[in-house]
C-alpha cells in the first residue's frame, strides 16, 4: 500500500506541536540534516561605510525556553499548562521532562519576563531568546 503526500499531511495535522517537534528532531537525527533556517553570510569584501548609521532592528518577539526543571516538576507542569492554553497534561509533562524545550514562541518581552518569573519562582531555570 502506498501512502500519498496528502495522507502524510492529514496525519501530521492530528499531531500536537510537541509531538511534531519530537518528530522533526528524530528526522534531523536520522537524515543528518537541520530544519533550522539558513543564515545569510556577507560576501568577503562587503564593507559598511564608517559614516553610515547602523541599522539595527530591535527584537520584538521572544522565545521562552525551559532549560532545567528543578525540584517542583508537578507545579512546573501546571504552570506550563497555564502559560500555553490548550496544552494537554501529557504534552505539558513531555515538554517539562524533555527540558531544554521551547515553552512559548513569538511573545512580547513583557510576557516572556512574566512567564520566566513564574517558572523561576517554582525553581525552574528559564531563558529568553
Amino acid at each position: 500500500m502506498s501512502v500519498s503526500k496528502e495522507d502524510v499531511i492529514e496525519f501530521l495535522k492530528t499531531m500536537s506541536v510537541i509531538e511534531l517537534a519530537g518528530l522533526v528532531k528524530e528526522l534531523e537525527e536520522i537524515f543528518g540534516v537541520s530544519a533550522a533556517a539558513p543564515v545569510a553570510v556577507a560576501a568577503p569584501g562587503a564593507a559598511v561605510q564608517a559614516d553610515a548609521p547602523a541599522a539595527t532592528e530591535e527584537q520584538t518577539e521572544f522565545t521562552l525556553v525551559l532549560t532545567e526543571v528543578g525540584p517542583q516538576k508537578i507545579n512546573i507542569i501546571k504552570e506550563v499548562r497555564a502559560i500555553v492554553p490548550g496544552l494537554g497534561l501529557k504534552e505539558a509533562k513531555d515538554l517539562v521532562e524533555g527540558a531544554p524545550q521551547t515553552v512559548k514562541e513569538a511573545i512580547s518581552k513583557e510576557e516572556a519576563e512574566k512567564f520566566k518569573k513564574q517558572l523561576e519562582a517554582l525553581g525552574a531555570k528559564v531563558e529568553i531568546k
